[in-house]
This record gives structure tokens, C-alpha cells and sequence, in this order.
């Protein structure tokens, strides 16, 4: 099949151009020839397009003219491509303008990579368009609609190279194993590679496999990963009915058994060796070996809650209760190796801080505290202590008698974003259910502040917070995590933004102090403007919350921040009865509905042309 002279001549001009100013800029260096040949080749893709373009307004026949016009169009992208590239080549800093180059190196490899696409996108639709429209030389009308159906086939296949490629690109870029089976093993997590790389003594991680076992290998690939943290974590790989000894050592009576073990001290992990049922251990290895990681090398801290006030608990005593509880906040620091305690009147707190406490914890209390409590709490974080409170502005007391000291004021007002929010359940309270990425640099919040965006925090009923005016001498206080900006106080209770009251603004949701103490150790704090963000509610599946309280306390430790361990166990989706309902139907009816709509207007659109 020949094609038309009349049209093919002017694509076939077109596309020599572009190969003429390729050769010019890539292959022929400098000089006149590099001038003369890019010249030629911007003359003649110019050229191409202006007369494509006149034979489009000249054409009587519309159906002809209609197929100038989308080739014209192919065209006129392809010199959108010779646009970008000289915007980033010398032409532009010859001319006066900015070196990209240099001014701004990513914007020159975007219009690099911009024009290349954008000739594909120009040339392939070209191409495959002139074959369609030559078959019709000879015929007395022209089917358009033949020649759009090639362009888009071409469009088509421009896009398929562009995502291949794309695709190629990003997996060369970004080596990484990526396991799409039906379960996947949870990776080392930074929080446990964090702990490998704190070793200061040797630890040995040993696994009781028989060889060839498929629990094994996975555990295996996980644990030599983990082993290139530091030389100090040894890995062994042993069986069980072989290595009787070493085995019977480590209080192992079969195959499929971890064991972390440092001196005398071991903890065991027993993921099993069928697959079938160790699939649910698999997604939570990397949780269950930081544990036993924390439980062997880490030292032993006690932490005291508070009680007696109302405080948060780890399970409600009062059915009734809609408070949220702190299982998995109390559960974290277990798996730390903390030793966790209650510190109430009956357990002294009105004369002093047991000496033995590592930090005191202050979770959501609702009623205030007695005068002796908080003069021994505030002996105890001058002399040294440390603390985490957490408040809540729906309780509306200010503690500023416990606050006081740390150079901090809270205010009880509840906090509301009606532009960025958790719609949980889609009426205006949602409101209160703040959500953000806004950290400063402080170590308490270092690992939050490097994933950013990827670890969001969530509040579900702040208050704010605010430095004293006139603060106790040595005490520094760091906001460490700000609200967004459009969040403003909810003076009227009706979770909607009243200009004439209010102002939106970044409020202090957490702040760290420090009380300096001469030639001593210094006292911490971290405050915290609600303790819901500490709550089961906040911190099922979320890692930023996990993140945010496990930093927090190792900081006031006097720790590295280490972030949370990543279990890849399934977090179950809840619905309504209504929106089990409305899913049934959905998929029952509707779905079924809209892709037979979709086929009638497919087919009607085909036959309209015909």
C-alpha cells in the first residue's frame, strides 16, 4: 500500500526535521554543521507544519479537512517538543536567559524527558494515521473516523512505551524486592534496626530449622537482613534434632523455634514450621523479634501511671465508659522490656516518686490532683524525673498547678478543621478529628519528622498550648508538633469557623521540656494537649501515634528515638449495617447496571458513525 503523496510528503518533511535537529544537537557536537543542520531541521518541521496547516483551512471536503486538522495538531505537539528541549539546551543562556543547567538542574531533566515524550506522542499517532488515511486515496470519501481510530491506537501505544519505560526506569532506580503471594513476612522495621545498631554486647539470634523448610527460609531472609546491622547480632541457622546440644542449651525441645539470647538471658518465639498456620506469625515477626530484642539488650526501666484521677486505663472498668483505653500504648512499652506500675495515694504519690521510677505517666485525668501530689511530682521532675502528661480540653480543667513548673500553659478549648479532617462519622463533630504532619526537629519527634507525611498523627479532641509568659529559669520548652494552619478554636461549640471570635492558626498540640540543673541531671517532660492521641482509637494501624508515643518515652529516657515496630497483620474493615447493606446491593446491582449502561452508549456511539 503506497501512501498519499499529497499528505504523506508533509508528515514524512515533518519527521526528517526533528531526525535533522537530533543529528545536529546530539551526534554533530559544535560547530557550523551543528547550526546548519538544526537549522534545517527547525525549517522544515516549520515548514511541514505551515502547510499542513493551510491545506486544513483550504480543504472543502469537511471529513478531509477534519483529518488535516488532528495531523496538524500531531504536529504542532511535536514542535512543543523542539520548544522544550532548547529551552534547556545553550540556545537559551546565549540568548540572555537563565542556564537551566545550572539554575535549576531538575527542571532541565524534566524538559529533557518532557521532549522526548512529546515526539513519541507526535510521531507514532503520525504514523499510524497516514497508513490509515493512504488506504483512502482512491476512494471517493474519506472515513474519518478510521484515521481517529489510528491516531488513538497510536496515543494508545505512545502511552503503553511511556509506562514501560516508566516502569523500567523506577525498577532499576529502586532495587527492592516487592512479594505480591497472599500473605507477606514482615521486613526488619527501623525500630528494630535501630535497636540491632544500639548493641554495645554481643547477641545471638538462632533459628531451629531443618533445612529446605519454607517457614525457615522466610525467617531466615528476615534474620541475615537484620544481621547486616551490626556484627555484634549473630545469626545461626541450626536443627533441632542434630544440634542436641546447643538446643537442649537454649531450652529448645523442636524445630521451629527463634531464640534471641544474650549471656544467660533468652527469649523464645516459636513461629512454627507449617506454613498454613504460621502465616499469621509471618506478618508479625518483625514485632515479635523487637521485643525480644528490647527484652534481652535493653535495660529494664519502670514506668509509673498515675491513678486515682480518673485517669485513662488499659481496659474501661465501667462498661459504660466511652473513654478510650491505652492497651496497645501499655502493650508497646512492654514489649520495650518496661516494667509498668500504678502510683496512686495508696502507693505514696502524695509524699514522693518512688526513687526506682524511670518517668511518670500522666494519662487523661479528670479530676484534679491533691496539693501534696503535685508538690512531690514537681520535686520529683526538678530534681531529675521525667514525665509525660497528657490532657484532655472536653474534661475542661487546666492543671496549671502541675503545668505550672514545666513552663507550659494548656488550654482547655477544643481545636476544629472544617477543611482537612477524619470524616468517621460524616457530621460536623468530625470536625475535631484533627490530623498532621507538623513536626519540629526535636528528638522526641526524629523519626516522625523524617517519614513526614507517610506517619500523620491523629487527635481526636485537642486542646492547645501555650509557653508561660513568665517561665521558670532554666526551663526550655520545643513545640514538637504544630496543628495545620486552617485549624482554629471552637469558641461556640458548633465546630464551624466564626471570623469575628476566632482565627485560624498552627496551635501547639506537644511540647518537650527540659529542666536544666547545674552539674546534675536534667529534668524532662513531654506535654501533651490530648490523650486520645495515646488511645487504642488513635493508634489501631496507625504507626504515626505508636511512633509519636514510644519516641516520646525514650526520649524522656534518655534514649535514642527508634520509632515503631510494622506488623503486617490485616487490620479488619468495619461497616455499619447500613453500608453492608449498600455494599450488597452495590455490587448485586449497580455494578452490573453501570457496565451494561457503558456498553449501550459504546455500541450506540459505533452505529451513530456508521
Amino acid at each position: 500500500m503506497a501512501l498519499s503523496p499529497r499528505s504523506a510528503w508533509l508528515s514524512a518533511s515533518f519527521a526528517a526535521g526533528l531526525l535533522a535537529v537530533f543529528i545536529g544537537e546530539r551526534l554533530l557536537g559544535a560547530g557550523p554543521a551543528r547550526v546548519g543542520c538544526t537549522t534545517l531541521g527547525v525549517l522544515l518541521a516549520l515548514g511541514a507544519f505551515a502547510l499542513r496547516l493551510g491545506r486544513s483551512s483550504s480543504e472543502e471536503d469537511d471529513r478531509r479537512a477534519s483529518v488535516e486538522r488532528t495531523f496538524a495538531t500531531l504536529k504542532a505537539i511535536g514542535l512543543l517538543a523542539l520548544l522544550a528541549y532548547f529551552l534547556q539546551s545553550e540556545l537559551l543562556p546565549r540568548l540572555g536567559g537563565p542556564d537551566l543547567a545550572q539554575s535549576a538542574p531538575r527542571l532541565a531533566v524534566a524538559f529533557r524527558a518532557l521532549c522526548a515524550l512529546l515526539v513519541l506522542f507526535s510521531l507514532l499517532p503520525l504514523a499510524l494515521g497516514e497508513l490509515a488515511f493512504a488506504s483512502m486515496s482512491r476512494a471517493p470519501t474519506v472515513e474519518e473516523h478510521r484515521v481517529q481510530d489510528a491516531v488513538l491506537s497510536g496515543l494508545g501505544l505512545a502511552s503503553v512505551l511511556v509506562s514501560a519505560l516508566a516502569l523500567g526506569w523506577v525498577a532499576d532506580a529502586r532495587d527492592a524486592k516487592v512479594d505480591l503471594s497472599y500473605f507477606r513476612t514482615a521486613r526488619p522495621s527501623e525500630a528494630t534496626r535501630a535497636i540491632v545498631r544500639g548493641l554495645t554486647e554481643p547477641v545471638t539470634l538462632t533459628l531451629f530449622f531443618p533445612p529446605g523448610n519454607d517457614v525457615g527460609a522466610a525467617v531466615g531472609e528476615y534474620a541475615r537482613d537484620l544481621g547486616r546491622e551490626n556484627p555484634r547480632l549473630e545469626v545461626r541457622v541450626l536443627d533441632q534434632a542434630i544440634d542436641l546440644g546447643r538446643a537442649r542449651e537454649l531450652g529448645v525441645t523442636a524445630n521451629g523455634s527463634v531464640v534471641v539470647s544474650r549471656g544467660a538471658r533468652k527469649e523464645v518465639y516459636v513461629p512454627g514450621l507449617e506454613m498454613e498456620q504460621a502465616r499469621g506469625e509471618l506478618r508479625a515477626l518483625d514485632a515479635e523479634i523487637s521485643k525480644r530484642l528490647a527484652a534481652v539488650a535493653r535495660a529494664r526501666q519502670v514506668l509509673y501511671f498515675t491513678s486515682g484521677h480518673g485517669e485513662r486505663m488499659e481496659q474501661n472498668p465501667d462498661a459504660l465508659d466511652a473513654r478510650g483505653a491505652v492497651r496497645i500504648f501499655r502493650d508497646l512499652l512492654r514489649a520495650q522490656n518496661d516494667d509498668l506500675r500504678s502510683l496512686g495515694l495508696a502507693e505514696g504519690l502524695a509524699t514522693e516518686v518512688p526513687k526506682d521510677a524511670g518517668a511518670v505517666l500522666i494519662l487523661g485525668p479528670t479530676s484534679p490532683f491533691l496539693s501534696e501530689e503535685i508538690q512531690a511530682l514537681n520535686r520529683y521532675v526538678r530534681g531529675g524525673g521525667r514525665m509525660l502528661i497528657a490532657l484532655d480540653p472536653e474534661v475542661g480543667e487546666a492543671f496549671d498547678a502541675l503545668l505550672q513548673p514545666l513552663g507550659v500553659r494548656f488550654v482547655p478549648t477544643m481545636l476544629a478543621n472544617d477543611r482537612v479532617y477524619v470524616p468517621r462519622s460524616h457530621q460536623p463533630s468530625d470536625r475535631a478529628l484533627l490530623v498532621t504532619a507538623t513536626y519540629s526537629f526535636h528528638p522526641s519527634v526524629a523519626t516522625l519528622a523524617r517519614l513526614g507525611v507517610s506517619a500523620p498523627l491523629l487527635f481526636v479532641t485537642a486542646g492547645s498550648l501555650e509557653v508561660l509568659k513568665q517561665k521558670p529559669t532554666g526551663t526550655a520548652v520545643d513545640f514538637t508538633v504544630l496543628a495545620l494552619p486552617d485549624t482554629f478554636r471552637d469558641l461556640q461549640g458548633s465546630f464551624s469557623f466564626e471570623p469575628r471570635v476566632g482565627k485560624r492558626r498552627a496551635w501547639e498540640l506537644a511540647a518537650a521540656v527540659t529542666l536544666q540543673r547545674k552539674g546534675a541531671t536534667d529534668g524532662r517532660a513531654v506535654v501533651v494537649a490530648d490523650s486520645d492521641v495515646l488511645t487504642d482509637v488513635a493508634m489501631e494501624g496507625n504507626v504515626g501515634n505508636r511512633t509519636f508515643a514510644l519516641d516520646s518515652v525514650r526520649w524522656l529516657l534518655g534514649e535514642d528515638a527508634i520509632g515503631a515496630p510494622t506488623s503486617e497483620v490485616d487490620v479488619p474493615m468495619q461497616h455499619t449495617r447500613g453500608q453492608d447493606v449498600l455494599w450488597f446491593y452495590a455490587t448485586l446491582f449497580l455494578a452490573p447496571a453501570l457496565a451494561l449502561a457503558a456498553g449501550l452508549v459504546v455500541t450506540r456511539r459505533r452505529r451513530v458513525r456508521r
